[in-house]
């Protein structure tokens, strides 16, 4: 677990940091964009269109993840106290579990002497510091999508055809966006004694819920859980081999790539669901946003997929 990669301090600018999360997510998608910018004039695409296109699929992707994220995670009260009593947020990565002193829990947290317990700084606008984590894939997707549908139909490109260039390489940023949620601690699994088990350090966010489930004390280090992160880096990782060098060559019809997009990860991401226990919403008792949004993403796929079996009826000529 390394939250922040890299820091140092500037001068006139002061102290720099490159959060893990946000720096790898920014790399994922620089490589993506590269990617469908050099493939684009291969398949009779305006690669300046489509680097267009990409930009603010960035753009609306972060803003839709962001929404996703306050809507059906459970923290959007957390916002809300940050801005109007921060003292009810709890530090859940401070240095101490009970300080005297804003200098015992670290960073810039503060010390609530009334209760001894660290919580973070008054910040109204927390809700929109992206850079410090808190995306919902499926968000970031769904606004995404429907911004570059409107796009590409506005400069009448192929919507099927540039959806088919992007799969992989959405893979491929899913990728580097889970080897993030990693290195910051956050997306964990439930307690495991598998041989596939990690133990994150104490004072971050899985040391945090056991203590306050009661699991362990202060004193001592958090259990080992399952890294659901890297189990959904390894998929996200296969699914993108498997579209770029397998579905991607040998497609038949625009819309297949996409189409093996939306089933592969719907299933993977749902069977990595199983396994979390991060505080990420669930619905009905057992059934989390991403599982529920999963359903009719595959079922798309699967539809698409079957519409394109069917033959190309070319009209009669005359």
């Amino acid at each position: 677990m390394q939250p922040v990669l890299y820091d140092f301090h500037a001068p006139l600018f002061g102290e720099v940091s490159f959060p893990a999360y946000f720096t790898l997510l920014t790399i994922g998608f620089a490589i993506a964009i590269w990617i469908t910018y050099r493939e684009a004039p291969r398949i009779g695409l305006d690669r300046e269109l489509v680097l267009d296109n990409d930009l603010w699929m960035v753009v609306w992707g972060i803003i839709g993840a962001r929404v996703l994220h306050l809507i059906a995670d459970g923290h959007f009260h957390e916002y809300v106290d940050l801005c109007l009593d921060p003292r009810k947020v709890p530090a859940i990565d401070a240095l101490v579990a009970r300080c005297t002193s804003d200098a015992q829990c670290g960073y810039d947290y503060l010390c609530d002497l009334a209760n001894n317990t660290c919580h973070p700084p008054r910040d109204c606008l927390a809700a929109v510091k992206v850079w410090r984590g808190g995306l919902a894939y499926y968000g970031g997707f769904i606004f995404a999508t429907a911004f570059a549908i409107r796009f590409l139909h506005r400069h009448r490109m192929n919507v099927l055809r540039v959806c088919d260039l992007a799969a992989p390489t959405i893979a491929l940023g899913l990728f580097f966006g889970r080897i993030g949620c990693f290195l910051n601690g956050c997306c964990y699994g439930k307690e495991s004694d598998s041989p596939l088990a990690l133990s994150f350090p104490r004072y971050s966010p899985v040391w945090r819920a056991q203590l306050d489930a009661g699991l362990i004390n202060t004193d001592q280090a958090p259990l080992a859980v399952h890294p659901t992160q890297l189990y959904e880096a390894a998929g996200c990782l296969l699914i993108f081999i498997v579209l770029y060098f397998v579905v991607r060559p040998y497609k038949r019809r625009d819309g297949q790539v996409i189409a093996w997009l939306l089933i592969l990860y719907a299933i993977a991401r749902s069977a990595v669901e199983i396994l979390r226990d991060d505080d990420r919403g669930v619905l009905f008792g057992f059934l989390s946003t991403s599982q529920l949004l999963s359903l009719p993403l595959a079922a798309a796929g699967v539809y698409l997929l079957l519409r394109l079996r069917r033959p190309v009826v070319t009209p009669p000529s005359g």
